[in-house]
């Protein structure tokens, strides 16, 4: 049985909301994803395993940091 935090680590990614804003047109046109505002702060990019793999290696390349 999967461990659930692994899957939700596999399903989300937690990013200031600075670093996302100026790419979230970008990444909702790319990639089959929800960008959910997570307070004033904080969003979650919620998406597939597969989808948040890849979102991940896009930010990458744009310089942002993906824990």
């Amino acid at each position: 049985m999967s461990d659930p935090t692994r899957l939700r680590d596999s399903t989300q990614i937690v990013l200031p909301a600075e670093a996302v804003e100026s790419l979230e047109p970008q990444l909702t046109e790319e990639f089959t994803i929800t960008v959910f505002p997570e307070g004033e702060n904080y969003c979650r990019i919620i998406g597939s395993p597969v989808e948040i793999k890849a979102v991940g290696e896009f930010l990458a390349r744009r310089g942002v940091s993906v824990p």
